[in-house]
């Protein structure tokens, strides 16, 4: 099978590493460039840590204030998140191994009066809200901005030209919709829609479908384990 990861770097190498292991030959096309920043963090105190991305925990790395936080609890909305945010030094994590709905049910659960939200620019979600009934003060702070490619590597381009590609692997509906742009730019959307589309969510298989792809399937659950299940049993 010859797959095309769509999602950044560094996670896409990680994540075509796991695919080659699984015998398949995979393409890279990040379709969003992550830049990490250092921006004030306020003056807290704060009662913990959220994350819903890993590229959030990649960012707070390299903070210099990171030691005051590492102490905190952290909640993290998922397992590949979980394990970033131990990577850069926080002990105790806690993942609600789903998407950012679990996240907000979690910290409301865990009765956390202050939280700092490490967040990247652009947000489908707005945890502040989705906790605000359970009583939980929330700080915000953008540590990381993703920005649109304006097209697929070269390679990539080629063979869904030639209709070389199997399938396509979507992590965002932010990145599904750059593939559709990208695609309709270089005169390919058709070669673009035809391949099976691996998706992480219902709703980053939504553009893909009002696009009208029609081979599509969505993992069981939002993260990477079960993404690389569902390319395993199709």
């Amino acid at each position: 099978m010859r797959i095309v990861i769509t999602r950044p770097e560094p996670d896409g190498e990680r994540t075509a590493a796991k695919l080659r292991a699984r015998g398949c030959e995979v393409l890279l096309a990040p379709l969003l460039r992550v830049e990490f920043l250092a921006p004030d963090l306020g003056r807290g105190p704060w009662a913990a840590v959220a994350l819903t991305s890993a590229n959030a925990a990649h960012a707070i790395g390299r903070h210099p204030r990171l030691r005051e936080l590492t102490s905190l609890p952290a909640f993290a909305v998922g397992r590949r998140t979980e394990e970033a945010a131990r990577a850069s030094g926080f002990t105790a994590v806690t993942s609600a191994d789903g998407n950012e709905a679990d996240l907000a049910r979690l910290i409301g659960a865990r009765r956390v009066t202050t939280l700092l939200y490490l967040a990247g620019e652009d947000r489908a979600h707005d945890l502040a809200a989705d906790v605000a009934d359970a009583g939980v003060t929330v700080e915000t702070v953008v540590v990381y901005r993703a920005a649109p490619v304006e097209r697929m590597p070269a390679p990539v381009e080629a063979a869904l030209r030639s209709g070389e590609v199997d399938s396509v692997m979507h992590f965002s509906p932010r990145s599904a919709g750059i593939y559709l742009k990208a695609a309709k730019a270089a005169g390919l959307l058709d070669r673009a829609l035809a391949p099976f589309h691996y998706c992480l969510s219902q709703a980053v298989a939504a553009p893909l479908a009002t696009a009208g792809a029609t081979r599509i399937a969505v993992a069981r659950k939002p993260d990477e384990a079960s993404l690389l299940d569902l390319v395993a049993s199709t």
